[in-house]
């Protein structure tokens, strides 16, 4: 076999192991979703997953959220000036985070502290055998611990955007007004004007997809872990990259059919 057939033997096996992985996600999906709407609810544990997730991650959200509110007003400052549009900078924070970098930034931020972390807990009990002994005790893992994982990443991940949007328009507002000495006045009336409750909800249904894509890649690659202590930590490795790739890339897509 020489060089070009062996490249392409090479390239048709990564493309066939990746279809074949998005296939086991997508079928873990549907399986959790129908786990999910079996009785009884696991209550307690979707709400210690929701602490996790949500209020664990709100500091790291805060930080994010505020000092990009802070450089797209300092940016966009600058750049308006040379058209005389100093007051617009105002709205283009505000509808630059509750349209795109709010739901971005903060998916991306859980991805990296909670969706790590999911991976981490369940490649653990799967490579110390713990998962099994939940099979041999009749107890399905998918409901007992990916459903109340799942569901705190899609409810916890629109909260936290709504948390980095206020905290980013409040540090542009900072910068702009403090900073720059933008009209105050002039800053609120154009995000008043510029800015639809559309633009803020279609925002929460991009990150509550952002949430529901780093959960379940997080639970698969934490539920399929093999090979030891290794295997952990190149499944974290793995289901990071992957969630915050297919983040970027399901961006793309969502905002070509909302705006």
């Amino acid at each position: 076999m020489n060089r070009a057939d062996s490249f392409l033997d090479q390239l048709g096996k990564t493309v066939m192991r990746n279809i074949e992985e998005m296939g086991k996600i997508v079928m873990l999906f549907f399986s959790t979703v129908s786990w999910m709407v079996r009785p009884p609810l696991k209550i307690r544990d979707i709400f210690k997953q929701m602490e996790f997730v949500g209020v664990k991650s709100i500091f790291v959200v805060v930080l994010t959220g505020g000092f990009t509110g802070m450089v797209m007003a300092l940016q966009g400052y600058h750049g308006f000036k040379m058209f005389s549009a100093e007051a617009l900078v105002g709205s283009t924070v505000a509808l630059g985070m509750t349209r795109e970098l709010g739901p971005v930034l903060t998916s991306l931020m859980v991805t990296a502290r909670a969706g790590s972390a999911m991976t981490a807990e369940l490649g653990t009990m799967r490579v110390t055998e713990q998962i099994d002994a939940l099979y041999v005790m009749a107890a399905n893992p998918i409901k007992h611990l990916i459903v109340p994982r799942i569901i705190a990443g899609v409810l916890m991940v629109p909260i936290l955007t709504i948390v980095a949007d206020f905290v980013g328009i409040l540090g542009g507002y900072f910068v702009g007004v403090e900073v720059l000495n933008i009209n105050p006045g002039v800053f609120v009336k154009n995000i008043y004007k510029y800015v639809e409750l559309d633009d803020i909800f279609n925002g929460l249904i991009k990150s509550a997809f952002f949430g529901l894509i780093l959960s379940l890649i997080g639970c698969y690659k934490g539920f399929n872990t093999e090979g030891g202590a290794e295997g952990v930590g190149k499944a974290i490795t793995e289901a990071v990259v992957l969630s915050s790739i297919s983040i970027l890339v399901s961006d793309y897509f969502l905002t070509a059919i909302m705006f």
